[in-house]
């Protein structure tokens, strides 16, 4: 990563909790039924959102998928996945709270073909499933979708994140997600991750190789330490009375979403800000409208505002400057399932480290550039992320002539 993403990552860091802006999201008046479990977080609901002081919920978070997801054509189900409990004190990361209540993870999966093949979507850090619903329908086209959200985040459960180390964070999110595998009775599939989700799902798939037949990592995170980098200027930032305040906030594991929930019912408006902000669309054809914007904007605050949870694996799968503690480049040369890289052009994700992991895999690999677009390349361009991802998926999607297919025009072979 270079000194430059460092510094752009390190501000987006403290980003929104500077970016509270003036307009309340206005009041939704659509209701939804909801398969989730009910939860004391959901019993609050009953109370008008503007007497409590955090006004969402796990019913929230569903009736706000619900209505984003009105936006797309394609039928879907939504379902809540059990993937087991397990008793108060249990060794495995993922039961160790409280509570032995079951965990769940809120999975929609959309119609499609018969013979088509299956695609798992694994959303990032600070996301839930739901931000891919501007591909939903073109990806449903060919491939039987199926998008979670991961333990901890989106309308999933949220049990007390109880973990300490890197190897049980990774376990938290790779043995869950395992548990929900077997709940579907999946194998043979195409896994994509965004960002965290990318490492999520490479970390996922050198453990379980067997049940992955292509990776896709878009935007991933976690292919080079600090050491790897040359981090003079974060040594430097640190030695700055601000480096040392954002390093300190980082190592109490302090997240963006303390400050959204700190601010209760005054917390939307800063969603707001933050999304209008953070989601620009380049195209002129394309620009979210007012609709759009605002169902957006309303899920995004429910995700964010409802119990920390998985959030709070972030210092210890990356030091300060998105650095991983455990990176990816250094298994590369473990790597058993073919994958294909995709990166916006203008991604702070810098996909040189993909580059140095591909000299060392000894799996086919390939890295796509798609112009136009920032880290959330699936929001910002999205034909072309769509052009990028049937390319990545040629072998599946045209098995008797992939080998002849020509690269899209418009993208970029890095």
């Amino acid at each position: 990563m270079s000194s430059r993403n460092s510094r752009r990552w390190a501000s987006s860091f403290v980003k929104m909790a500077e970016a509270i802006g003036k307009s309340n999201i206005e009041a939704t008046t659509t209701t939804s039924t909801s398969t989730a479990t009910s939860t004391k977080s959901g019993s609050r609901s009953l109370w008008p959102s503007v007497l409590r002081w955090i006004p969402t919920s796990n019913i929230h978070i569903i009736a706000a998928e619900k209505r984003l997801l009105s936006l797309v054509k394609t039928p879907y189900v939504q379902e809540q996945v059990n993937i087991g409990s397990g008793p108060p004190g249990s060794k495995v990361a993922w039961f160790r709270s409280a509570s032995n209540e079951p965990r769940f993870i809120n999975t929609v999966t959309f119609d499609s073909k018969d013979d088509a093949p299956t695609l798992v979507l694994v959303h990032g850090y600070g996301a839930s499933q739901g931000f891919f619903y501007r591909n939903f329908d073109a990806l449903a086209s060919r491939f039987k979708v199926i998008a979670i959200d991961q333990l901890g985040w989106g309308g999933s459960s949220r049990p007390d994140f109880t973990c300490r180390s890197t190897e049980e964070t990774e376990a938290w999110f790779i043995d869950s997600f395992e548990e929900w595998r077997r709940a579907k009775n999946l194998t043979d599939f195409i896994l994509l991750g965004h960002s965290f989700g990318g490492y999520v799902a490479a970390k996922y798939a050198l453990k379980h190789p067997e049940h992955v037949k292509h990776l896709i990592l878009v935007g991933s995170a976690g292919f080079s330490s600090e050491t790897d980098a040359k981090s003079e200027w974060l040594t430097r930032f640190r030695a700055t009375w601000k480096g040392a305040v954002l390093n300190h906030l980082w190592e109490s594991n302090f997240t963006p979403q303390k400050v959204i929930r700190g601010l209760g019912p005054w917390g939307p408006n800063l969603v707001k800000t933050y999304t209008s902000n953070r989601f620009k669309i380049t195209s002129p054809s394309d620009v979210m409208n007012q609709e759009e914007s605002q169902l957006l904007t309303d899920y995004v605050y429910h995700t964010l505002a409802a119990k920390a949870s998985g959030e709070l694996c972030l210092k210890y799968i990356f030091s300060f400057g998105a650095f991983a503690r455990q990176p990816l480049l250094q298994r590369a040369s473990e790597w058993k399932v073919p994958t294909s890289f995709i990166y916006g052009t203008d991604d702070w994700m810098s996909y040189t480290g993909a580059q140095k992991a591909r000299e060392s895999m000894p799996v086919p690999s390939e890295i796509i550039r798609v112009p136009q677009a920032g880290h959330f390349v699936f929001i910002e361009n999205v034909p072309g992320f769509h052009s990028a991802l049937f390319y990545a998926c040629r072998k599946f999607l045209s098995p008797d002539n992939y080998e002849d297919l020509p690269f899209p025009d418009g993208l970029i072979s890095a």
